[in-house]
Parts: C-alpha cells; structure tokens; sequence
C-alpha cells in the first residue's frame, strides 16, 4: 500500500470504526448505485484520486462513468464524479470521499483567486509549509492545480534562514557563510525586515531575500533598493484584498500560507440514486 492509500485508509478507518450500521441497516446487501458529485459553488477541482481511492477500498469493482477535468475553474452545477457501484460502499465511502475531495479543492480554488488577483503584476503566488499534518504534499499538488507555485517542501529541499536562525548565528552574514558551506548546492534564501537587513543579506552574497511582514510602501522601497541584485519574495500579513498592491511593488513572487492553513473546503454534494 502506498503512502496516499495508507493516509486513505486511516481516514476511512476513523469514520467506519465497525461499520456503517445505518447503510447496513437500511441498504439491500446487492443494491447498486450511481453516485455522482456536483459542484454547490464555483471553483477548481482536486482531489479526485484520494476519492476515488477512498471508494475503491469499499469496492474494488468500482466504475468511473465521469471524472474531472481537475484544474480548470467551473461553475456551480458542474459534474465533478460520477462512479457506480456496491450501495453500501458508495454511502459508507461518500464523506471520506467528499473530505478530500472538497478540502483540496477549496486549495486549489484559493490559490486560483489569488492567481487571479496577481493577473497583469508580473508576481506569482507560492505556498509555504503551514499545511495540514499528513496532508501536505497533496496540499502542494493541490496548489499547483490552482495554478499557483510550490515553495520549499520541508526543511530538507532549500535553506531558508530567518530571524531565529540569524539569531544563533550571529548574525546574517554568519549564517549565509555556514550554510554554504555546509550546503552549497542547496537554494538559499535570506529573511529580511528592513533596508540595513537588505544590504547586509546582499553583501553576505545572498540572491534571493523573503521580504518579511512589509508595508506595500517598504516593499516598493525595497523593490528599488535592491535593484535587481536579487529574487525578492514578500510575505506576512498578504489577504486576497492586498495581494494584488503587494505584488504590483515589483517583487517576483508574494507566499501566502492561507492558500492551505485557511482554505475554506469548496461545497460538494453527492447524490445517490439505485441503479438496480
């Protein structure tokens, strides 16, 4: 078993517990159904896979009549499933399913409003580790979906030093000098929060500064500063309401970690009518 449909499985597990006694109660054992999932409000499909996992684990035999397209901006009513099946598993399986389904694509609708409000800015929207436990790299994928851009991974893909590190350091440019050394074939990235930060970064040979908790005017300012010496990300304190003056400044790209720790789950409904 793989890692999703292990992560598919405890999800499913912690809702069947011992069974789903009122599907079992009120189901015949050789009913058959068709489920099929709609979209309640507009916004970008993902997270078919986890679902349909979530289904199959009920029953193998599962058919896909209609699925998708991930990825793409629809409309309220539009078809996001349609699977037919075993009764009992399409009802044990639907919240599991829905779960997923409409958690990451809440994700991804998220990360396409906020691509839409960076439209004609030249910036573009990254995530960043504040992700659901167990949850992240579908979150990422998820954001990719939306048309947004992944940041670091975790801590093993990319140095990024900020202010504490700087502190146990001694300093931005002790920490720069150590971490290429220690890594040097890693990217690195600097956190600053003022201009004597910004020059320091750079004497410090640092290309790519994150641009910490800055007014749209501090950011502008240092947007020149910088002069194109280096990949300047702001973030802190973004909301989809400022996102666009934030990236209008100049910067090359604005992180916004309430595209996951924030996303609001877009409405799905399943609807389950006897086949025979």
């Amino acid at each position: 078993m793989n890692e999703l449909a292990e992560l598919v499985h405890r999800a499913l597990g912690e809702d069947l517990g011992t069974g789903d006694v009122t599907s079992e109660a009120t189901v015949p054992p050789a009913a058959q159904g068709r489920a099929t999932v709609v979209q309640k409000q507009g916004g970008v499909i993902f997270g078919i896979e986890p679902a349909l996992i979530a289904l199959r684990e009920l029953d193998p035999r599962l058919r896909v009549v209609e699925a998708g397209p991930e990825g793409e901006w629809r409309e309220p009513g539009a078809v996001a499933l349609v699977v037919e099946g075993d009764g009992r598993a399409l009802l044990a399986g639907e919240r599991t399913a829905l779960n997923f389904l409409g958690h990451l694509s809440g994700v991804a609708t998220a990360t396409a409003n906020a691509v839409a409000a960076l439209a004609g800015t030249g910036a573009r929207v990254l995530d960043t580790r504040k992700t659901t436990p167990g949850l992240r790299e579908l979150e990422k994928r998820a954001v990719k979906a939306g048309g947004g851009e992944n940041h670091r991974h975790g801590l093993y893909d990319e140095i990024l030093i900020k202010e504490n590190h700087i502190a146990m350091a001694g300093g931005i440019g002790a920490a720069v000098r150590a971490a290429r050394a220690h890594a040097p074939s890693l990217p690195l990235e600097v956190e600053v929060r003022n201009p004597a930060e910004i020059d320091e970064a750079l004497a410090a040979g640092a290309t790519r500064l994150l641009l910490d908790n800055m007014s749209v005017g501090e950011l502008r300012a240092a947007v020149a500063q910088v002069a194109g010496r280096a990949t300047l990300e702001a973030s802190g304190g973004i909301t989809l309401e400022t996102l666009g003056a934030a990236g209008g400044t100049g910067v090359d790209f604005v992180s916004m970690g309430s595209l996951t720790h924030s996303a609001r789950a877009l409405d799905l409904s399943m609807l389950v009518e006897l086949v025979r």
